[in-house]
């Protein structure tokens, strides 16, 4: 195949862990477009750690066969990043990536297939041919991307190709029809082709690509800003033909259908995993969260079996022990009571415990070292402040917990005033603590030295998850819009009781149409640190809201929120729009992302890579709160599995600790 002119380089990234010993290997690698070999190709080996340049190794040349060798890589032990840039033609044009992970293969396949797979994990890190940022996010991107494309073969990864993710989602299709599009660029397409292919591709506030590199970037950054126009062109380089047949294009499954977005989206199940309520993310980047039940149990608001506690890997590989999750301390079945503290996990459970584990997922005491042990009620929200203070709410008692420094042995009981099932709790940096009202209208304030002095402001009904930006504005979603009237809740309703009360308010407006998907329900309030707000009613995003229940914040002080009847993940541009947002107002919804994976979505939140992380929390209603279920979904009323949206956000740093910070 002759490969019209052009530059081709390829990024094979390799990393390093820290602690790991330094050694000597060679990389042999073979360079395709469309499966044809690409030769002539300048290689150049790059070493680059954080957000340091990248430094020039060693230069070779690919032969006529498009295969390359490169001897004595030296991989040293400090975390840094190594990456291969090869040049082919005069006009830079065409662009190929793999990302190899911390121990590369012997040998490389490198193609359209590894570069959008590498480009969506490592988008918050690529700047022209240089990659660099935060290392941890460096570390967490390049062992995503062997889930979406084996950097060895060439072809699609194990996690892709699992029975989940291979038929319940679109990101197989997705994936190929992005690269099929690569692939145009450098064989069938014209000049004319491979200038609207750049020009669309560009990113939401960028500058024209002048490669395929910087166009899958661009895309990967802002997978939903033009897909009707790159599925126009694939349209276009591959022609649908009229008796509906296959295609001509190089790889399938490949898209029918124009996508709402190009959003690489996967999900991860064992360990565990059923009905996650809140996820934390600890300093390594591990996501953990606590279940509302037992896996494989037919559980549901009625009745219940409660689930433990999963870990899932920075790549999504789960470490907890399957169906029961990690366990102890008496913690039988967690809500929305998942706190991360810099050295441990603390778990408020529904049965009136509190459980705290270190990062193997072992109790650290017992159940009766806990002060207030058996004095307390269901127990939802955890905060931690950044001077290592845990608070956590205590539902059905309207009270809080306090732990000063996080130690056990020191917690106490906080009475304050205006307690309504309290639900999510954070700390800002005057020491303020912030906690929502599940059963009320508002949320309340307090300096955590003096819990007599109370404010109260306004919001939704229903009110959930709260987080603070950078600036120390607090965002906070409630189920309901004002004017839907809350059900009555008898004093110390117990939390799986007042979630069938709430179902149970809910589903004659649903089936009445006054809540619908064309009149949702829902709000998402910003409150500053002086107590004002920007919009008192809240923003709902054009009826893009739609009861909203988890709210995380992103390095760029944009908001990512459950939309939990939605059945999706919502990003709304924050207090200050700027890079992918500017031009939006604060409170605008810049798109809901949507996937046969996601189903009703508590939390979304962020990690140091950019991904956002997403807790299915519910699925099945009938399963839920019927007393006679149907029995083939009778299992399937929680939430199955935990699913990423790669490259979407920017990084954070992590543990949340009180206001959000980004991953520099």
């Amino acid at each position: 195949m002759k490969i019209p002119a052009a530059t081709i380089i390829i990024l094979l990234l390799t990393l390093t862990l820290p602690g790991h010993a330094a050694f000597s290997k060679g990389i042999e690698g073979t360079l395709m477009v469309s499966g044809q070999p690409v030769g002539g190709a300048t290689v150049t080996l790059w070493r680059t750690a954080g957000n340091a340049s990248p430094k020039s190794l060693a230069t070779v040349t690919s032969n006529q066969r498009g295969r390359f060798k490169i001897r004595g890589v030296r991989t040293r032990g400090d975390g840094h990043v190594l990456y291969l840039t090869a040049k082919s033609g005069a006009d830079d044009a065409l662009v190929l990536m793999s990302v190899l992970g911390h121990e590369p293969p012997d040998k490389v396949v490198v193609n359209e297939l590894t570069t959008v797979a590498s480009v969506f994990t490592s988008a918050r890190f690529i700047d022209g041919t240089a990659i660099r940022g935060n290392l941890l996010g460096l570390r967490i991107a390049a062992g995503n991307a062997p889930n979406l494309v084996d950097p060895a073969t060439g072809t699609w990864g194990k996690v892709l190709l699992d029975p989940i993710n291979s038929t319940e989602n679109t990101t197989l299709a997705r994936l190929n029809t992005l690269a099929s599009l690569i692939a145009a660029f450098g064989t069938v397409a014209d000049d004319a082709w491979r200038a609207d292919f750049l020009k669309t591709a560009t990113p939401t506030g960028g500058t024209t690509p002048k490669n395929t590199l910087d166009a899958m970037a661009g895309i990967a950054r802002t997978p939903w800003a033009t897909p009707k126009e790159l599925y126009a062109l694939f349209d276009k380089a591959y022609p649908q033909p009229k008796d509906g047949s296959r295609r001509a294009a190089p790889l399938v499954p490949y898209l029918a259908y124009s996508p709402p977005d190009f959003a690489m989206i996967l999900k991860f199940a064992g360990g565990g995993i059923y009905s996650p309520g809140k996820l934390q993310i600890d300093a390594d980047g591990n996501v953990w969260s606590g279940q509302n039940w037992m896996a494989g149990s037919q559980s549901g608001v009625l009745n219940n079996i409660g689930g433990g506690t999963i870990k899932l890997l920075p790549n999504g590989t789960a470490v907890s022990p399957a169906i029961t999750g990690f366990t102890g301390m008496g913690v039988d079945g967690i809500g929305w009571g998942t706190g991360m503290a810099l050295d441990k996990v603390w778990l408020g459970a529904l049965n009136n415990t509190i459980g705290v584990m270190n990062f193997d997922g072992n109790p650290v005491g017992k159940e009766s070292d806990v002060p207030m042990a058996g004095t307390i009620g269901n127990l939802m929200g955890v905060g931690t402040a950044a001077n290592g203070d845990v608070w956590i709410a205590d539902a059905t008692k309207n009270s809080l917990l306090h732990f000063p420094g996080g130690r056990v042995k020191d917690g106490r009981i906080v009475n304050v005033k205006g307690l309504k099932s309290p639900f999510g709790i954070a700390i800002d940096a005057q020491d303020r603590v912030w906690v929502s009202n599940s059963q009320g209208t508002d949320v309340v304030r307090f300096p955590a030295d003096d819990p007599a002095k109370v404010e109260s402001f306004p919001v939704g009904t229903a009110v959930r998850g709260v987080a603070l930006d950078s600036k120390g504005n607090l965002w906070v979603a409630s189920n309901m819009s004002e004017g839907v009237p809350p059900p009555d809740f008898p004093a110390g309703t117990p939390i799986m009781k007042q979630f069938q009360l709430v179902l149970e308010h809910l589903l004659p407006f649903i089936r009445k149409g006054e809540i619908s998907a064309s009149r949702p329900t829902g709000v998402l309030n910003m409150i500053r640190p002086d107590g004002t707000q920007p919009a008192p009613k809240g923003f709902t995003g054009d009826k893009a809201v739609f009861v909203p229940w988890g709210v995380s914040i992103d390095g760029n002080d944009d908001v990512w929120f459950g939309n939990f009847w939605g059945r999706g993940v919502g990003l709304m541009a924050g207090a200050e729009p700027k890079g992918r947002t500017e031009g939006a107002k604060t409170g605008d919804v810049i798109h809901v992302f949507q996937s046969g994976s996601i189903q009703m979505v508590t939390d979304a939140v962020v990690d140091p890579a950019g991904n956002v992380w997403v807790a299915n929390n519910w699925n099945v209603i009938d399963a839920l709160d019927n007393p006679d279920p149907a029995r083939p979904t009778s299992t399937k009323g929680g939430g199955d599995g935990i699913v990423v949206i790669y490259g979407v956000a920017s990084p954070v740093k992590t543990p949340v600790m009180g206001p959000a910070r980004p991953a520099n």
